[in-house]
């Protein structure tokens, strides 16, 4: 039996991941903001399910529940950072403060939950840290600007500090769904477009989702299957590309990135100090 910790568990892939471990008897410490939302799952699996609320945005509600489930629970096996949504819209049209609660619930928020965690893994002697991403992570959609913004920005703090606490058997996965049948979409925050952009790629991103021609295809299922048994794989994979659309488009701007530098190699070369 093992015990996970997951942020955002109230639906998509927090909710389905709590379902699936807790069926086959592992613990779950589950947090979101509206705990009732859990209250079916708590009079079914009793003690084998932890609820907390947490709100990912308050660094210092996350170190007090982070710190409450390493003490109630012992040890806990398994990180999943998932908490997390999409502000949809162009740059120009979206609000500083949606800027700023993007970031502070994607970004920041992952980062805090990490922050919080290692001290507790490094001294049980290792553990797994899931950090949701998102094909987001390697290629970009107009009207997601901020959304990228986020998914880039914790791709590259997991990165490194994937370095710094391999010494103590810390290691981490991130997970990057393509288009998902989940209620994400449901989720999106969206300001009033600028009519300036009806005629562009942000305005035919926003058609497209409207009249649901943006295709989901991925199964959320089966991508959950698909992170519950990473975690058992050594070393653990550093990605999980999940999806046949998000294959194709991540491999698509590799290859187009890869390309690029190296049609700019001799620039690379010319900027080292010498004659």
């Amino acid at each position: 039996m093992a015990t996970w910790f997951i942020t955002g568990t109230s639906s998509g892939f927090g909710r389905i991941l709590s379902e699936r471990l807790l069926a086959r008897g592992d613990r779950v410490a589950a947090t979101l903001r509206k705990p009732e939302a859990l209250d079916d799952l708590k009079a079914r699996y009793g003690e084998h399910l932890w609820v907390v609320p947490l709100d990912v945005t308050d660094t210092a509600a996350i170190r007090n529940v982070v710190n409450q489930a390493f003490s109630d629970l012992g040890r806990i096996d398994v990180i999943v950072n998932n908490a997390g949504y999409a502000l949809f819209g162009a740059a120009e049209e979206v609000t500083d403060e949606q800027i700023r609660h993007q970031l502070e619930t994607n970004l920041v928020g992952s980062v805090q939950v990490i922050r919080a965690a290692l001290p507790h893994l490094r001294a049980q002697g290792g553990g797994r840290i899931l950090q949701v991403s998102s094909e987001g992570g390697q290629i970009s959609y107009p009207n997601f600007s901020l959304y990228h913004a986020s998914k880039w920005g914790i791709e590259g703090f997991v990165e490194a500090v994937a370095q710094e606490v391999a010494p103590f058997d810390i290691a981490f996965t991130l997970v990057e769904p393509g288009p998902t049948g989940t209620n994400f979409g449901n989720g999106l925050v969206s300001p009033p477009p600028l009519a300036a952009y009806k005629d562009t790629p942000a305005g035919e991103m926003r058609r497209a989702l409207a009249s649901g021609t943006f295709q989901l295809t991925g199964d959320a299922i089966k991508m959950v299957e698909i992170m519950i048994g990473s975690v058992t794989r050594s070393p653990a994979p550093r990605r999980l590309t999940l999806g046949s659309g998000a294959y194709a488009s991540v491999r698509a701007a590799l290859t187009e990135r890869l390309a690029a530098l190296e049609a700019q190699k001799d620039l690379a070369l010319a900027a080292d100090i010498g004659p």
